[in-house]
């Protein structure tokens, strides 16, 4: 394969961005090597030392892609408010105390699915990823809830459930990371408020659950603030370990929140497993992703076993 094309292939590989933006800055490289190439041809190098020269010139494709993402990945103000928007929604049904109306539930999970719907077949930008955590979630609630049924029900129930939830996870998941796995990470944020209020409220527990979250539905309202405001903040910032830290903030936050509002008496022990769940939701999909990217590298690598 030629020095350019190897060149492009690795630019395209790091890059993070819109399939749109992406191939608008591989046509420009491309076009900027080619231009490159032919000012140092007139001046007296070979075309293989003159690619060469223009490669290096323009500096490895790692850190040329980390200065594109620099300046075509922060989004505007209207992107940000509207990724925003869902965790917005959520945190007003609280401060309101509407949560209980059935009506403005079914509304909201109305305006959740079609704005999916319409994200997920418009290209995926950015803001769909916070809407589309919100699908996962009453897929993870009552897995959490099956475990409360009486007698052998719960291990036969949790037995067959639990794979299907993970398989509807993972597959969404793994697409998302095909466009970026902080995009992964970003939509996977709701699952640990949800389940940090479920266990500090007792939901399954034959406690007075319901009572209790009238008494801290203002904390709840304020989870749900303070994620508006890292998912605003992720969207308008440039660097990528700006947004990685944005959402580091927030887990640790989130459970400081949640512990606040703790009445069913977890201990530590329940609080360190809700910041590793968190923990690993935010840098799982990373792994993913460096794990998927090695096995399509493989993939593509020439064998170089002698053929019979």
């Amino acid at each position: 394969m030629p020095a350019k094309c190897r060149y492009t292939d690795n630019l395209k590989d790091f890059l993070r961005l819109e399939p749109s933006i992406k191939s608008d800055i591989i046509r420009e490289i491309d076009a900027h090597l080619k231009d490159k190439s032919r000012e140092l041809v007139e001046s007296g190098l070979s075309e293989e030392e003159a690619t060469a020269t223009a490669i290096k010139l323009l500096g490895p494709p790692r850190l040329v892609a980390r200065q594109m993402y620099e300046v075509y990945s922060q989004g505007s103000w209207f992107q940000a408010l509207f990724a925003a928007l869902p965790h917005l929604l959520v945190a007003a049904l609280f401060a309101l105390h509407i949560w209980q109306n059935t009506l403005w539930l079914l509304g909201l999970l109305g305006i959740v699915i079609a704005t999916v719907i319409y994200g997920w077949c418009h290209g995926k930008p950015a803001w769909l990823f916070p809407w589309l955590g919100y699908c996962l979630i009453p897929v993870i609630a009552v897995g959490t809830l099956l475990i409360y049924l009486p007698g052998g029900w719960a291990w036969f129930a949790v037995t067959a459930y639990v794979p299907l939830a993970l398989l509807v996870i993972l597959s969404v998941t793994k697409r998302t990371i095909e466009k970026d796995w902080l995009f992964a990470s970003l939509m996977l944020l709701p699952i640990p408020i949800v389940l940090g209020w479920m266990l500090a409220l007792g939901i399954g527990n034959r406690l007075p659950w319901y009572e209790h979250l009238h008494d801290v539905a203002h904390l709840v309202a304020f989870s749900f603030a303070a994620l508006a405001f890292t998912v605003a903040t992720f969207v308008r910032v440039r660097q990528r370990w700006a947004k990685v830290g944005a959402l580091l903030t927030f887990e640790l936050l989130v459970i400081v929140i949640v512990t606040l509002g703790n009445r069913s008496g977890v201990g530590t022990g329940g609080w360190l497993l809700l910041a590793l769940l968190g923990f690993l939701l935010l840098i799982g999909p990373a792994l993913i992703d460096r794990k998927l990217r090695k096995i399509e590298h493989k993939s593509l690598t020439p064998s170089n076993k002698p053929t019979p």
